[in-house]
């Protein structure tokens, strides 16, 4: 397991980082969202212990990444997002000198270099400078050191990009497939990939954690924008009213008339989509009204991210400055020292 506890970075005055926790367990995809300057890279570099942290601890496999960051960066395998290369090596060679420095055993160190070459499918340009490969094979590059030595924990920041469609079905299956053996913890603006390879997803902005949880369970939490179409034959005003009635229904925010007797109902849930979906169908259908088509559609992903990174605070301009100022000078403990 690694955890993470009350991670704090600072630049000069600027707070890029607010004590944040959290945990990736054993077998675990965890993806790791936020927009641009959300302060994703600056939380992955600390937890690779290529940045230092201005506060907090990071415990990787029972190792302090501070106080003993060589037995616990034996155990990670770190892909950032600009992949660390040496154009003027070749692919082969640049690999065995990672192998070096990760101290695979000589003996070892071929077989190893042939496992993640065949892994990324990068074999066929391993005679091949860096400088001369595309932006993909070198992020492929990049990503094969990373799983040099067969590391427990996988720090992947924006593994794809740069990949074409056929290279990213790839990498997103390798990444699914490093979950029997590892933990991995990656970042992505593609929500796409993360629904289809995470656990679980951290939720970061302005340096803030918004949400940890399963992708599931955040877009149950989004259950009251849950949207109900039905299209009928019928009577409008009875249709109308027998919606309206119903347990569950927040609002009809849409009627679309397709001729004489068809109608579309665009539909605001708030309870239950399954319950209010079976309670409208046997209404509608007991006063002769005709059911076309009906279906619900669900928030996901990308409507939890947006809800989310969105949401204004609750407390006042002046509240948060107050605790602003008493995080950066935790001896002023009262408003009338701050002030």
């Amino acid at each position: 397991m690694i955890t993470i506890e009350n991670l704090t970075k600072f630049y000069g005055n600027n707070k890029a980082v607010n004590n944040i926790s959290f945990t990736i367990n054993d077998n675990e995809i965890l993806g790791f969202l936020g927009p641009n300057g959300a302060g994703k890279s600056t939380t992955m570099n600390m937890i690779a212990g290529y940045l230092p942290m201005t506060a907090g601890t990071v415990n990787i496999c029972g190792n302090d990444i501070s106080r003993e960051p060589v037995k616990a960066k034996k155990n990670i395998g770190y892909l950032p997002e600009i992949p660390p290369v040496y154009p003027d090596m070749r692919v082969k060679e640049y690999l065995s000198f990672c192998a070096g420095l990760k101290r695979i055993p000589m003996k070892e160190k071929a077989s190893e270099i042939k496992r993640v070459m065949n892994l990324l499918k990068i074999d066929d340009v391993k005679h091949k400078l860096i400088k001369n490969l595309s932006k993909g094979y070198k992020q492929r590059v990049g990503f094969a050191q990373a799983l040099l030595g067969n590391p427990k924990f996988l720090i992947l920041d924006e593994p794809t990009v740069g990949l074409d469609p056929n290279q990213v079905v790839e990498v997103r299956q390798i990444i699914s497939d490093l979950k029997k053996e590892h933990s991995v913890i990656f970042s992505s603006h593609i929500l796409s990939e993360v629904s289809a390879v995470c656990d679980r997803v951290v939720i970061i902005n302005k340096g803030n954690i918004k949400a940890v949880d399963t992708i599931e369970n955040l877009e149950k939490s989004l259950g009251g924008n849950i949207i109900l179409h039905i299209k009928i034959k019928g009577s409008r005003a009875t249709a109308s009213n027998i919606i309206e009635l119903t347990k569950g229904v927040r609002e009809i925010s849409k009627i679309d008339a397709e001729g004489n007797d068809f109608f579309e109902f665009t539909i605001q849930l708030d309870g239950d989509a399954d319950e209010v979906k079976n309670s409208i169908m046997t209404e509608l259908i007991r006063n002769n009204i005709n059911i076309s088509e009906i279906y619900t559609e669900k928030p996901d992903l990308e409507a939890v991210f947006v809800e989310l990174i969105n949401k204004t605070s609750s407390k006042s301009g002046m509240e948060e400055l107050y605790e602003q100022i008493k995080a950066e000078n935790p001896e002023k403990t009262t408003k009338e020292d701050n002030e």
